[in-house]
């Protein structure tokens, strides 16, 4: 039976500066942390302004010296600018075991912090929902239904076919190939097109009923750092709240249908 696992990713207040937004609405911008490692030459690595120059305007400018910076663009999801797939690596050992165990039919769902800003003029939004915190929150914005997961050994080792599966990651593209773990979505993975709360509408650091009782999670502490486990019933409710793109109601509701 499937089962779930939530990461923290995208744009923070470390890197680059700042959160990417999510509007009233609850509709947001996936923006991704910039590169820090060496590119590989031959490797066309997109920058922040060049994904500005696809994506709708922002409700604020970027900081200047992270313009011209190539973006690490990883979760990628197809259909998003200069992405042309589902997938995901991680070098780091603290994310990498607990992906290394999903299974292929599992969900990897990712989850960002989003600061809350009135859009753009350019931008047209639906009516605003209840759930968006204040300030700042956590949300989910995507998931990929596993396809294939590649654990360190794997990676250590690709066969051409595994190659040409990932050349469009992120970490493919460095001058040294570094990922210990790397995903596949399938078919049924998407980026949201309304973010999913795991925060409460009152405060972003509030954990609500997603983290407190469908997750391992007790919510207590910097929770929206953490990985998040779902067992196979919560895993089910889990994807029935996440299906309905254009929901709006408050997860209380949703959690209680």
């Amino acid at each position: 039976m499937a089962r779930a696992l939530a990461i923290n990713v995208a744009a923070n207040t470390n890197l680059p500066g700042v959160r990417g937004p999510i509007y009233p609405d609850g509709s947001f911008v996936y923006l991704p942390i910039p590169e820090r490692e060496p590119i590989d030459p031959a490797a066309e690595v997109p920058t922040y302004d060049d994904l500005q120059a696809e994506l709708s305007p922002l409700p604020f400018e970027l900081p200047s010296e992270s313009r011209d910076t190539s973006v690490h663009l990883d979760p990628e999801f197809a259909g998003y600018p200069c992405c042309e797939s589902y997938t995901y690596g991680d070098e780091h050992g603290v994310k990498a075991g607990p992906i290394s165990e999903l299974q292929p039919g599992d969900s990897l769902f990712f989850y960002a912090t989003l600061t809350r800003h009135e859009p753009p003029a350019e931008v047209d939004t639906a009516p605003a929902v209840e759930w968006v915190a204040p300030e700042w929150g956590a949300y989910l914005i995507g998931e990929f239904r596993v396809a294939e997961v590649l654990d360190s050994d794997a990676c250590g080792s690709l066969s051409p076919a595994e190659k040409a599966a990932f050349a469009s990651n992120a970490h493919y593209k460095r001058a040294e190939f570094d990922a210990k773990v790397l995903v596949r979505g399938g078919d049924e993975s998407r980026l949201f097109d309304r973010a999913v709360p795991l925060s409460t509408p009152d405060a972003g650091a509030t954990a609500n009923r997603i983290v407190t009782e469908l997750s391992n999670d007790s919510g207590a502490g910097p929770w929206w750092r953490r990985r998040l486990w779902f067992d196979t019933e919560a895993t089910t409710r889990l994807r029935s709240i996440t299906a309905t793109g254009d929901d709006s109601r408050p997860i209380a509701d949703r959690l209680d249908r």
